[in-house]
């Protein structure tokens, strides 16, 4: 298994993987499908190419880099006073590399670079129901600090989101 950061060359692959994480797992994303499914490959390729703010991440199953197993990205804040943080998104493991520790290499990797990056705050969001990604982000050194109720409604079913952080340098206080 190969992670590596994504590069506009995957755009199809990515597209195409992502939405099926948002079919298939309708609630663990703000995303939807529908709207996803309606934008053009131009939109992902622009995602893709390199940004000062976000990074994005694949996981690939085989050596020719066409069927992706999971994806990850980071999202750097961008105003001056929050630039200090960011924000790990769009984590996915497909069923079949489910429970082969892709999920935790994928967050390890985030973690990995957001220092490299100078990050010292990194937050997500989490679909209360998911106990898997919960207990997978509380593994790798996450903190709950509150639930956003009725964050996201999924075919008229409202559910919440854990807001979750994990700090990876002392914070500076004056």
């Amino acid at each position: 298994m190969e992670i590596r950061r994504l590069e506009i060359s995957d755009a199809p692959v990515y597209r195409a993987f992502r939405l099926r994480g948002l079919r298939e797992h309708p609630d663990a994303f703000t995303s939807s499908f529908e709207e996803e499914t309606l934008r053009p490959l131009a939109d992902t390729e622009k995602r893709l190419a390199a940004s000062a703010c976000e990074k994005l991440w694949g996981a690939f199953a085989d050596d020719d880099r066409s069927v992706m197993a999971g994806m990850v990205g980071l999202s750097r804040e961008t105003r001056l006073k929050n630039r200090h943080k960011a924000s790990l998104v769009s984590m996915y493991v497909a069923e079949e590399y489910s429970g082969q520790g892709l999920g935790r290499a994928l967050v390890d990797t985030v973690l990995q670079d957001a220092k490299t990056w100078g990050v010292e705050l990194v937050i997500l969001t989490v679909t209360d129901s998911n106990r898997q990604a919960l207990a997978l982000y509380e593994s790798a050194g996450f903190s709950s600090f509150g639930t956003e109720p009725d964050a996201i409604r999924v075919n008229g079913t409202s559910l919440g989101k854990t807001h979750m952080y994990r700090q990876l340098t002392h914070a500076r206080s004056t």
